[in-house]
């Protein structure tokens, strides 16, 4: 592929400008023929992408190539796909500059931005309302240039989302957004092109639903590599920083491309399509020759725990969870189901797919997303905000670890002593949870309602040595529970694979609402 590389790489981290990025000599992962076949496949396009996953840098390239910037794609796909290289007026909305804690936020970021717009292309709108002026501003830039002009959106969502859980202000960023987008159809005529990018869909229907000529490309497998870095991009442009990264980490090569498809590969956008690279949390592992959790810690994702804990979605059904396409593709939010926003999110992503019955498997990306978000449901679903989390979670580990069940349990009664009583509603479930995070953070295989033929196991926790059966009973006894798993045999699955099997049978008063009593088996 094409690549314009200096001999030292300079990692274009932070870096949302195409011309920026091309003319101060950065890396840039080649895009361009996917630019081109958007740009002359259709008008009207919407993709929706996880965050700091390049859809700036994609929009900003769409720009410089619709004002026939061609010096700045020497050396790049389209170069040789392209050539009449004609100039457009091209209207830049970018949504995401500000923070947006009212309707008056919205309007004067809109205001900013056309202002700009209008000197520039000498438009004078009688209409003062921000559809008002960008219609004018569609007229006078095709006029001034003498071609039609092109339209792009960079976050659309960016107000929704700061939305979530306020009706009232969601309903005003909506009536706002509707009627400015809506102006992309009447001035049809008058467009060449327009595109508009965010993470969600969630507002599709009720933003968009004058503009129903938009194409959403989000799971549209041709457009699967647009955003991202794709494994032969991997390859192609960073080889050779990807063997610095491993030496740095007493690594083969090999090795570290193995990390680094462990901790950042694995967005699937559409069935079947390849797995995608975050290309934030890249450059950064190999700028800084280290793996960390970067993509994760520059955003809180606090409105996805507000929807889960609202939908009463725990945490131990999101792997592995089975959703249909049209959940996928839900065109608003659905506080009794939050999937579709996680996935759009990026928090989950497609694992597998069942053609016959049209089922998504969807999972974490990878494993950086799944620690992240680990630890970032611990306060939400133990109530535990003041507990030093790492310490905890080791000492579960060691005792785990040695077969030593007692002092595993006993821990969890400690933990849970210090929640806060009226915080805990099911205790079963919250239990279920609480343990299920604990387990997710040690790194040990944990299910929470394992199936068997017999039923469901409550928690089945796994290390190289143990195997650990737990069932729970709610206001009855750990006999009950512990007759339960030998009744139902729910060992059975377990017994063959040389791990020592121990079961653990335990319940909860709703007096104490703790762990009251538990009985081990070995």
């Amino acid at each position: 592929m094409n690549i314009h590389k200096s001999k030292v790489m300079k990692f274009p981290i932070g870096i949302q400008q195409f011309e920026e990025n091309r003319l101060g000599d950065w890396i840039y992962v080649d895009k361009t023929a996917h630019i081109y076949n958007l740009a002359t496949g259709g008008k009207y396009f919407f993709l929706s992408r996880p965050r700091r996953f390049g859809k700036s840098m994609l929009l900003s390239t769409l720009e410089a190539y619709f004002q026939g910037k061609k010096h700045l794609f020497k050396g790049l796909a389209i170069e040789q796909l392209e050539t009449e290289w004609a100039e457009h007026a091209v209207l830049h909305i970018d949504l995401n500059a500000k923070p947006f804690q009212k309707v008056e936020d919205l309007y004067d970021l809109l205001n900013d931005q056309l202002t700009i717009y209008e000197k520039m292309y000498d438009s004078v709108a009688v209409d003062k309302s921000p559809e008002g002026r960008l219609r004018q501003l569609i007229r006078a830039a095709k006029q001034k240039i003498g071609r039609n002009v092109v339209v792009l959106v960079d976050e659309y969502d960016k107000p929704m989302l700061q939305a979530i859980g306020n009706e009232e202000l969601q309903t005003e960023f909506r009536n706002a957004l509707k009627a400015f987008y809506g102006v992309l159809k009447s001035a049809d005529g008058d467009l060449r092109f327009a595109m508009l990018t965010g993470v969600t869909k969630f507002s599709k229907v009720s933003v968009f639903s004058d503009l129903n000529n938009l194409n959403d490309i989000s799971m549209d497998d041709r457009y699967n590599e647009i955003c991202g870095i794709s494994q032969q991009e991997l390859h192609d442009v960073f080889d050779e920083e990807i063997g610095k990264l491993a030496i740095a980490n007493e690594q083969s090569k090999e090795e570290a491309y193995d990390t680094l498809r462990q901790r950042y590969d694995g967005y699937h956008f559409c069935p079947n399509a390849s797995g995608m690279y975050n290309p934030f949390s890249v450059l950064l592992a190999l700028q800084k020759r280290e793996y960390g959790s970067f993509w994760f810690s520059t955003g809180t994702p606090t409105y996805l725990v507000q929807l889960m804990k609202e939908a009463d979605l725990n945490p131990s059904a999101l792997s592995g969870y089975e959703a249909s396409a049209s959940e996928l593709d839900s065109i608003q939010i659905c506080v009794d189901n939050p999937i579709a926003v996680l996935y759009q999110s990026g928090y989950l992503t497609i694992k597998g797919y069942d053609s016959r019955f049209k089922v998504y498997t969807l999972d974490y990306p990878n494993d950086e997303v799944k620690e992240g978000f680990v630890n970032f449901l611990v306060p939400y679903y133990t109530y535990s905000k003041s507990v030093n989390h790492a310490t905890i979670i080791g000492q579960f580990v060691k005792s785990m670890e040695r077969g030593d069940a007692e002092h595993f349990m006993e821990l969890l009664q400690s933990f849970m002593a210090g929640i806060p009583y009226e915080l805990v509603r099911n205790l079963e479930v919250h239990f279920q949870n609480m343990v299920y995070i604990i387990i997710k953070l040690m790194g040990l295989y944990v299910q929470a309602e394992y199936r068997t033929s017999r039923g469901r196991i409550d928690l089945l926790i796994a290390t190289d040595k143990y195997v650990y059966v737990i069932e729970l009973k709610l206001d009855g006894s750990a006999e009950e529970a512990l007759a339960q798993i030998n009744d139902k045999d729910y060992a059975l699955p377990f017994t063959a694979d040389g791990r020592k099997v121990i079961k653990i049978g335990a319940n909860i008063t709703s007096a104490t609402r703790n762990i009251e009593r538990w009985l081990v088996e070995e």
